[in-house]
């Protein structure tokens, strides 16, 4: 198959999740035979035109003077230049800034258009009205353009069976199991092995960064709350006063995957506040990484952590975990690590994740309407 993925900052990952997911995606479908290319940014410091087999088409981006607005650009000018080639599937990764582009599909039943919708980004509470407004126009364009739609979680599944009466294909995001961890990364922190706990996110309100830390603050804990995120944000900075004077450290963004995968898992507990999204990457690294895992209740997380997890709705919730931890079996904790652990390796792993967007492929081209 000839397959085109579009709406990623480009491989190799420099940037996110998306880009994270094009890069594993493309390189296993190259090792099992298929060509691939992944659109880029021209900016991109990567300046080779294949990475591992994979081919790299570089697309002009005017972010430099338009800043985020250039994504509806570089959308369209990928698109664009796909329709020209003889690809077979058009992998969209995200809605909001490639819907409008869509229009150039006129009807088109080749190359076949799939979308991986992403998270519920219009509930984003960073967004005012009419752009949460906005972001549900584009949601409702690209799913009536997309021939075929993907799901990241079941709880998005369902949300757009709701919604707007249609079946989405669940593939989820990916990670792979971690096994080795380097202890002497927490003396870096003035860290030591469980005693500590951390937090891995974007500072933002959906996030509920605060309703775990007054929960922390509620549990009278005395050990060091860590949180890992970019701070220099209002919101951040607000954090921050919030916080001051309490046993919380803010230690800005971290970008190391070794240094984030042995903070979590000498952690006594990762926390995890994502309440708008699908599968969220950070999540399933926590898995990985084999973290004791403390999570907002919602159907997103409960659909990937199943009941190996500690669910909190409240601060006191928070509050009631954490003053509850030292009285658990360990036998208890280390189940729920090891059943994660599991379930990234059967559900969730790259390889595990490939295939079924290759099957997926394979079978829609089959489709007798195309």
């Amino acid at each position: 198959m000839k397959i085109a993925i579009l709406g990623t900052r480009g491989i190799p990952n420099n940037y996110g999740g998306f880009e994270q997911f094009a890069e594993y995606l493309s390189v296993l479908l190259v090792k099992k035979n298929h060509k691939v290319t992944v659109y880029s940014p021209h900016f991109h410091p990567y300046k080779k035109k294949e990475y591992k087999s994979v081919h790299i088409k570089y697309i002009y981006s005017p972010e430099k003077y338009i800043g985020a607005s250039a994504n509806f650009v570089y959308d369209f000018l990928c698109l664009r230049d796909a329709l020209k080639e003889d690809y077979d599937i058009i992998l969209e990764c995200g809605y909001h800034s490639n819907a409008p582009s869509y229009y150039l599909m006129r009807g088109r039943k080749r190359p076949v258009l799939i979308t991986n919708m992403d998270g519920l980004e219009w509930k984003r509470s960073k967004w005012n009205i009419i752009t949460r407004w906005l972001i549900k126009k584009l949601e409702k364009l690209a799913v009536k353009k997309s021939h075929y739609l993907i799901s990241d979680n079941t709880g998005i599944q369902q949300y757009y069976l709701n919604e707007f009466g249609v079946n989405s294909y669940y593939i989820a995001y990916g990670a792979n199991p971690v096994y080795a961890f380097n202890e002497n990364i927490l003396l870096s922190y003035s860290l030591s092995k469980e005693n500590y706990y951390v937090l891995i996110a974007r500072l933002e309100p959906e996030n509920n960064i605060e309703m775990i830390l007054d929960g922390f603050i509620l549990s009278k804990s005395s050990l060091p709350f860590v949180v890992i995120g970019n701070h220099l944000t209002k919101y951040g900075v607000y954090l921050k006063k919030k916080y001051q004077g309490f046993n919380i450290h803010f230690i800005g963004g971290i970008y190391n995957k070794d240094i984030l995968d042995s903070l979590r898992y000498y952690s006594k507990a990762y926390f995890h506040g994502h309440s708008v999204g699908g599968t969220n990457p950070s999540l399933l690294e926590a898995m990985a990484s084999q973290a004791l895992i403390v999570a907002h209740s919602n159907d997103f997380n409960r659909a990937v952590l199943k009941n190996n997890a500690f669910f909190f709705s409240l601060d006191r919730d928070v509050a009631h975990v954490i003053n509850s931890l030292d009285n658990m079996m360990n036998d208890e904790i280390a189940m729920k690590k090891k059943n994660n652990c599991e379930l990234i390796i059967k559900e969730y792993s790259w390889s595990v994740i490939t295939n079924q967007y290759e099957k997926l492929f394979e079978n829609i081209l089959k489709d007798s309407l195309f």
